[in-house]
């Protein structure tokens, strides 16, 4: 793993361990959004992985459906 990926991911852990057993769970989607985000950092990149990590996070609301699983889409192997 790059380091610039290492440095993205480390605050989300963070808020993972630290900040999100005091807040409780609230996400609406299975993986929780933090998680998603950073199998999208790790699967796409730091650019692509924020970005779908963000779009992820503005459609966990009180009006989506609950319980929803939504992995983060595998790149397509070249042959």
């Amino acid at each position: 793993m790059s380091i610039l990926k290492k440095i993205f991911i480390l605050p989300i852990r963070f808020y993972q361990y630290a900040i999100s057993p005091i807040l409780g769970s609230s996400c609406r989607y299975n993986p929780t959004c933090s998680h998603y985000m950073v199998d999208a950092i790790e699967e796409w990149g730091v650019f692509k992985g924020v970005w779908m990590g963000l779009k992820r996070i503005g459609r966990c609301h009180p009006w989506s459906k609950r319980d929803m699983y939504d992995p983060v889409p595998k790149k397509k192997k070249k042959m």
